[in-house]
């Protein structure tokens, strides 16, 4: 990290104000006034109306490779569209599909979708299963950088076995983070400034199934040299501390010591009601969709709101989500996914 970005942290700059480091005063503040605007239109009405959708009994858990989630992915797309996003690599849509063995039933078996696993599945008797990613775009000056913005699509299904309550909603797990990455792309376009890198918003499908989604695009897209930082989110409407509800887990790569400042600054600076655990790690592969990008040594953010008695049970429906923290921990995420994206250096 150069001296200059950790000069501006310490001082407790507004990360927005920082941004665009080299421009003159006018064009400085006007990048601050299109982050700040771009913030204003984060609101709760907006996250309640896309967890409300996504975790709705109608919905059934999303589960990858059902007609609900691909029903899921229709609703996102329509978003992006709306919002003004343009699509990936001339699509919003990327289906791909996973692989398992089937010499014999075995629950928990590994669905495959690098290439070489699933060349040595189809040898023998197998198993596909069909999902689809989505991704919307905004160019940025650099068209040869990138920033990803994700959160898994998918969650657990209906066991239609099982008595009583049969849905996993997974309004937490994580309609919850679908709704922050619908909520910055809409406002990194509303600010009306283009970033200085493109930002990716990305949407996988198979998370729970093993991260196949993120595992599927890191492994096969041609330009992942070229992605500079990953921001993701997985489970960020839940109380783990009820007696604290602003707590949160912020996970980041510990290689890059400018993102632990960053939330600490603009907390103080936008009176945020959060009370973040500020995690550095290295090398964490496991637990959420940005293993598959610290594989490929890309530096990343998670917010996660820790492990709730509702974590993968039918109990995780929207009246669970904290609306107040899910529009706070956004508006936090956003002015991330901004520095993320017009930095030069961190």
């Amino acid at each position: 990290m150069k001296k200059s970005l950790l000069l501006i942290s310490l001082l407790g700059f507004s990360l927005c104000a920082s941004s665009y480091n080299g421009e003159g005063s006018k064009a400085k503040k006007a990048a601050v006034e299109a982050c700040q605007r771009g913030m204003s239109t984060i609101n709760r009405v907006s996250a309640e109306a896309i967890v409300g959708f996504l975790a709705s009994d109608a919905l059934e858990g999303r589960e990858a490779g059902h007609n609900t989630s691909f029903i899921a992915a229709e609703y996102v797309v329509s978003q992006l569209r709306e919002a003004g996003l343009e699509p990936l690599d001339g699509n919003y849509k990327h289906p791909f599909s996973a692989y398992q063995e089937a010499s014999f039933r075995r629950p928990g078996r590994t669905w495959y979708v690098h290439p070489d696993s699933v060349a040595r599945v189809q040898q023998g008797p197998h198993r596909r299963m069909d999902m689809v990613n989505v991704f919307g775009v905004i160019p940025g000056e650099r068209t040869d950088e990138y920033v990803i913005v994700g959160a898994h699509r998918d969650h657990w299904g209906r066991d239609t076995w099982k008595v009583g309550d049969q849905i996993y909603n997974g309004a937490d797990d994580n309609a919850s983070g679908v709704s922050c990455v619908l909520q910055i792309a809409r406002a990194v376009k509303q600010s009306g400034k283009k970033p200085l890198r493109t930002m990716i918003f990305a949407f996988w499908d198979g998370e729970e199934k093993g991260t196949l989604g993120s595992a599927w695009f890191t492994c096969q897209w041609p330009k992942m040299q070229q992605v500079k930082a990953y921001l993701n989110f997985d489970m960020t409407g839940g109380n783990n501390q009820p007696d604290n509800p602003p707590y949160f887990a912020y996970i980041y790569s510990q290689e890059n010591p400018a993102f632990g400042e960053w939330i600490k600054n603009d907390i103080k600076q936008y009176n945020l009601k959060l009370d973040p655990s500020v995690r550095p790690t290295e090398n964490l592969t496991g637990g959420s969709d940005q293993g598959n990008f610290v594989a490929h040594g890309i530096p990343f953010i998670w917010y996660h709101t820790d492990w709730t008695p509702y974590y993968h049970q039918v109990t995780d429906e929207p009246a669970q989500v904290n609306w107040d923290k899910l529009v706070e921990i956004t508006k936090a995420s956003y002015l991330n996914a901004w520095n993320m994206a017009n930095e030069e250096s961190y």
